[in-house]
């Protein structure tokens, strides 16, 4: 039974590894989309 709990804390630990990093990855991803509007957005404003 021991052997079984260190198994699913594991499996749970690598869980939460890939939720964390599917969320980094997400949230990176806005910050680039954002950036990038605001960079049109300059572009934009020095043309007019």
């Amino acid at each position: 039974m021991a052997a079984e709990s260190v198994i699913r804390d594991a499996d749970m630990a690598k869980s939460s590894l890939e939720l964390a990093t599917a969320q980094i990855l997400s949230q990176a991803g806005q910050a680039m989309l954002s950036q990038s509007n605001q960079n049109s957005s300059n572009i934009l404003s020095l043309l007019q």
